[in-house]
């Protein structure tokens, strides 16, 4: 791998430490599965791009983007909560009706979005004035975004409302005895989790200079494979330390996936891409459960040395 494949793998990598946030805090905190982010991040990429050739600024672009993917996880919320349908099919129906509405945005199934200019704009023209690297000063920027939306998260399930968040995810009934209000609790954590994913897309777009609208086929795949490596490699209970493993999530994936691809191992190639995802959820969902076995097997082994001791 190159070091500019591998400025790259890092550059996606990151970008996809938001939809892994995004993840998280369904699936984790709310404890809510939501396929709605197989919607939400085209629509953010959609957004940010017609809203950038339409002659809006970047960062007022990416806002709407952010937006509209948070309006995704309304929706998704007011199917579940309002209507009373089942978590998992309210998402699958939000995610069908993303695709329709992405090509109406967009006018086309893809927009290019080259010789437009891009949050990423002023600082590559900084970075050109100062002979700098381009992927390098972009790849800084995408890390101070993803710092400050982890940040961000970190600090809100911190505070009191996202104690309250937390405990809608753990235990709904609980939190309504105490007198909590798991519906507002509900959609704010959808409407946070899909804006997240729609920053993404947004921030996907504008660094590939395309939006698509099969852009976000298998996002909730990675977003998931992100948590579970992540938090299989680094585990703790403290906030922070889970936040920042989603991300270290999403690198360590994109990583393994680029370097399958490009060495050729096992033959591998471009189209055997779910098939690495798949072995490498498989992978992260076994090792906990091989981990606990064998911690069990040693304290059997142990308990049944001590007494063989005490007897002899």
């Amino acid at each position: 791998m190159s070091f500019f494949a591998f400025l790259g793998t890092l550059e996606i990598g990151l970008v996809y430490g938001l939809v892994a946030l995004g993840v998280y805090l369904t699936f984790r905190i709310l404890d809510f599965p939501d396929l709605s982010v197989d919607g939400s991040f085209p629509m953010g990429a959609a957004v940010a791009a017609t809203a950038i050739i339409a002659g809006f600024n970047p960062w007022a672009a990416t806002l709407l983007a952010i937006a509209a993917g948070g309006l995704c996880g309304l929706v998704t919320a007011f199917l579940a909560v309002r209507c009373g349908i089942l978590h998992l099919l309210a998402s699958i129906l939000t995610m069908i009706a993303a695709f329709s509405i992405n090509i109406r945005i967009m006018g086309s199934p893809n927009l290019s979005l080259l010789g437009e200019d891009t949050l990423f704009t002023p600082f590559e023209l900084l970075a050109f004035d100062y002979g700098m690297d381009e992927g390098i000063v972009r790849l800084v920027v995408v890390v101070a975004l993803v710092i400050a939306s982890a940040w961000f998260i970190t600090r809100l399930l911190a505070s009191d409302f996202g104690l309250g968040l937390r405990a809608t995810g753990v235990n709904s009934r609980m939190v309504s005895a105490q007198g909590g209000n798991t519906a507002l609790y509900t959609y704010f954590g959808l409407a946070l989790s899909n804006g997240l994913v729609g920053f993404a897309g947004a921030l996907f777009a504008q660094t590939n200079s395309f939006a698509d609208v099969t852009s976000g086929v298998g996002t909730i795949v990675v977003g998931l494979a992100a948590v579970i490596l992540g938090q299989t490699l680094l585990p703790g209970r403290k906030i922070w330390i889970a936040v920042i493993a989603v991300i270290l999530g999403s690198i360590l994936y994109r990583l393994a996936v680029a370097f399958a691809l490009s060495s050729g191992m096992f033959g591998l190639q471009a189209s055997d891409l779910n098939l690495i995802t798949a072995l490498l959820v498989a992978i992260a969902l076994i090792a906990p459960r091989m981990k606990g076995q064998l911690t069990r097997g040693k304290q059997k082994a142990s308990v049944v040395t001590n007494k063989a001791k005490a007897r002899g």
